[in-house]
């Protein structure tokens, strides 16, 4: 009996792929009689139940269609028919040359078939030299000697001269083809595992078959999204340019599931193809890896194989002249470093409709590559993919789980949960789900539970390959900083802190950010994905996974406590972190009293965090070393003045029961006795010289804050929500650095320091809601300022950028000329300001890049605001009277004009030196501006929408509107008084959408349901030029 693997009908967006052929699967007639990928050939006295059994199941696993015949015959039989047809059917043959092939005379005429369907078609023949030398073969030594002898015995011994002839014929047809089969090129089993060589055949097979793999189809899960867009990418019909896309994300995001998939759907359309699999890994530590990769590139390309070379530079040569001579689909996975790509694609380019898929970790690899240093470089385009959606990860883990889209009856919170703790990362989802397959309830509850305390190593190991990649010992330690203690932290002030612990964060920050290890949140937080973040902790829990106290750092609090009760810290450690608010609600440590000389022997710690800590004992036990101090919820109202703080950069109390702030010397008895032995000449080192971070909001005791003369380095003094706090000492003078001051909630704050205004540095003031009058406000010199929020007035969260947010005085016509000439952000939003209201002169505002006019009552663009020689963003939404904008700076790179209602803005004019294409503009929907009835809408260059009865009559012709009476019900006609129907222009093609009783019989594509897809004439057809416009028409049932 014969086994058929072949693909289930619902692969069916898989199948087409199968109509590839190795070459260039021309015409479909002749790809409709393959029907198997593969013929496997093998001699089942030898291999059946071993070597065939294991390489039939990898190549079904990788979803590689295969006939294997399962039926022993004897000797002597003919072949049979359904075999000859199966060769015949199939794009490729494997055949598994063991010890008694030659013995069996059905393999041997399978053997000639297969040559023959070699001979005279682009059947692709793979021999597998199983314990066997091909020189025996082809000489026909040994076994295979012994095996022809006796065929020819029994040739001879044939009585009947015909059936004598005939097997003299057969026996020469298989010494021909026994020869020929041992001088191809193929796999020899001999010293090597047999699951190794397996693997290489299965790659082999689907990178010259461009076979999907099986195992992409379930990754594919939630991808819809980015498989459209890189199907568009492909099919968009450039012949002229050659492209790449760059397929970026965190390892095992879905970038290789994405890229496979797409190149076994389209890469029979182009001259030749190749699929370079897995750099990173087959380069890593491997001497000849990367020449290995040139070797199977050239050969993919060029389809003839080179004599092996061993000089990276000369395959680089050959590769380049292949490249610019055919038009190629490449596909370069997981390219780790420019040494690599550059080997890979060199410098001189790709032939006009080439396109380029490489997928990476790092996000910028791309713009430093050779190509990109050329004169004429190619087009690229960078796609980055972040988690699946909510509901396609409950899918994809429910897929592998429960094989099924969604949790057995009574899993739905534990699935949930684990959805939860995947954080949309497929290959987690994937690893996760297969491990609970069959399980239990209550095993699904355990692992949850397990992984809480120790992450999935499988995970792991995928992930850690961008953190192996870093290639300085900074960056890593900065990464494992960042995974253990800083994650959701402002980014300059992580910066400040890791800068003093010898820590190089300006191009450590963004190599993190480029191998997708790290990112920035919209108020300038440090991001890391939860699983990411996991990795790098597990890298610190490698240094000792039995002992923690011989680890660089702890941030588990468990651990912490049980390190600092049992006193085992030791130099090691570099940081440390302890909230006790989370032990007690574990009911964990909060009977036991810490010591202060438990960090007596963390000579080295920089970093420590002891949150609602009550420690006895003398502060002179504190590491000397300490750069980031927090201690939130400190017990003492004062800060003890035997902390040896000198080195501190950051120092955050906040939550405190600190009642003065005074300088260096925070202890006032301490004070008191200074000024009895010297008075104010006496001199005395300064303390916290290196503070440049000093944060005590929600001290409810706070009182005040002085002696700033002691805290030259100061740049941040947060101070929000001290409800107490009455004033700010004038000391502040001598903090020339400081750039922020918040103030915020201070409501008994009276008197602000007018010396602030003489603090050039300051760009952010912070007091809202504080009782400070109108007149503190007004003696400030905010020349400076780049932000300043304060009284309630226009709270802008929007801090990414330079900003200004005030009051808007009653002469509002020249209050621009109020504001600092350095502004680079305005913020006029909400304060009902109307053309006639609004300032006439901003000709002093020659650095604003962003201007914000949001729920004003404007109904045109000012034209105050053409003057701008340097606006970017210009945003004019939530307007309830906005009609037009006409002609906005050249500058403006980004418009916002999300009107409140749809009926009131009719236009968008552009200066006609400016190309609106090159604009990010954000408007509503235009299918919604349709359903709404607007008469008119327009945006120059880009969008026209307007009554079908305002369009000559000749245009609508060219359009097949060919009889208009067909359509009068609706009103359609140049004749009519008005019309229902509209018509939309938009990037140069014309468009109609409506309602209709009956459809008309030109409209060919059809279908029953509220959505409908077909296939636009590819781009680089003739018929792109005449491509003028779509009609769109649906009934309503």
């Amino acid at each position: 009996m014969a086994v058929l693997s072949e693909l289930p009908e619902e692969s069916s967006s898989f199948s087409s792929t199968h109509c590839n052929s190795p070459s260039t699967c021309g015409a479909n007639s002749s790809t409709q009689a393959h029907r198997y990928d593969v013929f496997l050939s093998f001699r089942g006295l030898d291999t059946r139940h071993s070597f065939t059994d294991h390489l039939h199941k990898a190549l079904i696993d990788a979803n590689i269609t295969t006939f294997l015949d399962d039926e022993e015959i004897e000797t002597g039989e003919d072949l049979k028919p359904e075999l000859e047809n199966a060769i015949k059917a199939s794009w490729a043959s494997i055949i598994v040359l063991s010890n008694n092939y030659a013995t069996s005379t059905w393999c041997l005429d399978e053997l000639v078939l297969i040559l023959e369907e070699r001979m005279t078609s682009d059947h692709i023949v793979i021999p597998i030299f199983y314990h066997v030398e091909s020189t025996h073969i082809r000489k026909q030594q040994s076994r295979f000697g012994d095996a022809m002898a006796k065929h020819k015995q029994m040739m001879e011994a044939e009585t009947n001269a015909n059936k004598r002839s005939e097997l003299a014929e057969k026996m020469d047809r298989w010494n021909k083809a026994l020869i020929e089969v041992a001088s191809l090129k193929g796999n020899d089993v001999n010293g090597r595992f047999e699951t190794e060589l397996i693997e290489e055949i299965v790659q082999d097979i689907y990178r010259r078959l461009h076979v999907p793999l099986r195992n992409v189809r379930p990754l594919l899960i939630g991808m819809k999204y980015h498989i459209n867009f890189v199907t568009s990418w492909l099919k968009d019909g450039s012949l002229h340019t050659a492209d790449i896309l760059t397929i970026s994300g965190i390892g095992g995001i879905g970038k290789t599931s994405l890229a496979k998939y797409v190149y076994g759907l389209y890469c029979h359309e182009f001259h030749t193809s190749s699929y370079i699999e897995d750099i990173t890994r087959k380069c890593d530590g491997k001497f000849n890896g990367l020449l290995d990769l040139q070797e199977q590139l050239y050969n993919d390309i060029s389809k003839t194989n080179l004599i092996k070379v061993h000089d990276v530079s000369i395959y680089t040569t050959k590769i380049e002249n292949v490249l610019i001579h055919k038009r190629v689909l490449l596909v370069i996975d997981d390219i780790n470093t420019l040494v690599q790509l550059d080997a890979l694609l060199g410098s001189k380019g790709f032939h006009p409709g080439s396109k380029i898929i490489i997928t990476t970790k790092d996000r910028w690899l791309m713009g430093s590559c050779a190509l990109f240093k050329t004169n004429i470089k190619p087009k690229h385009v960078e796609r980055f993919i972040e988690g699946l959606h909510e509901t396609k990860s409950r899918q994809l883990l429910c897929f592998h789980a429960f094989i099924c889209n969604h949790p057995k009856e009574g899993y739905e919170e534990v699935t949930d949960k684990l959805v939860k703790y995947c954080q949309r990362h497929p290959l987690a989802l994937e690893i996760l789900g297969k491990s609970l397959h069959n399980r239990d309830l209550a095993y699904w509850e355990g692992f949850m539970e397990g992984l809480r305390k120790e992450s999935n190593f499988l995970i792991n190991s995928v992930l850690r390959m961008s953190f192996d990649s870093l290639s300085t010992k900074n960056d890593k330690d900065l990464f494992k900083h960042i995974a253990c203690f800083f994650v959701g932290i402002d980014r300059d002030v992580s910066e400040t802190i890791l800068e003093a612990c010898d820590i190089n964060t300006r191009s450590g920050i963004t190599n993190l950010i480029h191998r997708c290890l790290l990112s920035i949140g919209s108020n300038n937080e440090l991001k890391m994905h939860q699983l990411v973040q996991e990795m790098g902790r597990f890298e610190v829990c490698k240094e000792s996974l039995d002992k923690p106290w011989k680890r660089s750092r702890l941030w588990c609090h468990k651990e912490s406590f049980k390190v600092l009760k049992q006193k085992k810290g030791k130099e090691n450690l570099q940081g440390l972190a302890l909230d006790m608010r989370i032990l007690e609600k574990e009911k964990l440590g909060a009977s036991f009293e810490l010591k202060t000389d438990a960090l007596s022997n963390m000579d080295n710690l920089m970093l420590l965090q002891l949150n609602y800590v009550h420690m006895h004992g003398s502060y002179e036990n504190f590491p000397k070393e300490l750069r980031g101090l927090c201690m939130h919820g400190f017990h003492l109202k004062s800060i003890p003045s035997d902390l040896s703080i000198e080195n501190l950069v950051a120092l955050d109390m906040s939550y405190s029961n600190i009642e003065s702030f005074i300088g260096c010397y925070t202890n006032p008895q301490r004070l008191e006795k200074r000024q009895k032995l010297g008075g104010s000449s006496f001199k005395v080192k300064k303390m916290l010289g290196s503070l440049k971070i000093l944060n005590l909001s929600f001290c409810k005791q706070l009182h005040s804050v002085g002696d700033f003369d002691q805290l030259p380095a100061l740049e941040r003094l947060i101070l929000r929500n001290c409800i107490s706090l009455l004033d700010v000492c004038d000391s502040i003078r001598q903090c020339v650095k400081l750039v922020l001051i918040d103030l915020s909630y201070c409501k008994k704050l009276e008197k602000l320091p007018q010396i602030i205004g003489m603090l050039k540095n300051v760009k952010i003031v912070l007091l809202d809601c504080c009782n400070l009058g109108e007149s503190q406000i007004k003696n400030m010199d905010i020349d400076s300022l780049e932000m300043c929020i304060y009284n309630k007035i226009g709270v802008n969260r929007r801090t990414s950028f330079s900003s200004f947010v005030g009051i808007i005085p009653h002469d509002s016509k020249s209050f621009a000329i109020s504001l600092p000439r350095s502004l680079v952000r305005l913020s006029l939003a909400k304060n009902k300001l109307s053309n006639e209201s609004f300032p006439m002169d901003f000709s002093c505002l020659s650095m604003l890049k962003e201007l914000y006019l949001d729920g004003n009552p404007i109904n045109s663009m000012p034209s105050c605001v053409r003057a701008l020689p340097r606006l970017e963003i210009l945003s004019m939404g939530k307007r309830k009277k906005l009609k037009s904008v006409e002609y906005p700076p050249r500058t403006l790179r980004e418009l916002f004009i999300n009107p409140d209602d749809v009926y009131c803005i009719q236009k968008v004019v552009f200066d006609p030196e400016m190309s609106p294409l090159r604009l990010s503009i954000t408007w509503i929907d235009y299918t919604y501006l349709l359903e709404s009835k607007i008469g008119s809408y327009e945006i120059e260059g880009i969008i026209k929408i307007q009554e079908m009865v305002t369009v000559e009559e000749k245009v609508l012709h060219s359009l097949g509107w060919s009889n208009l009476d067909l359509l009068n019900k609706k009103h359609v006609g140049t004749n009519s008084s008005k019309s229902e129907i509209q018509m939309i222009y938009e990037f140069g093609i014309f468009s109609t959408m409506y309602e209709a009783e009956e459809m008309p019989s030109w409209f060919r594509h059809r279908s029953v349901g509220p959505s409908k897809s077909f296939a636009i004439p590819s781009l680089s057809s003739s018929s792109l030029n005449n491509l003028k416009g779509l009609h769109f028409c649906y009934l309503q049932r």
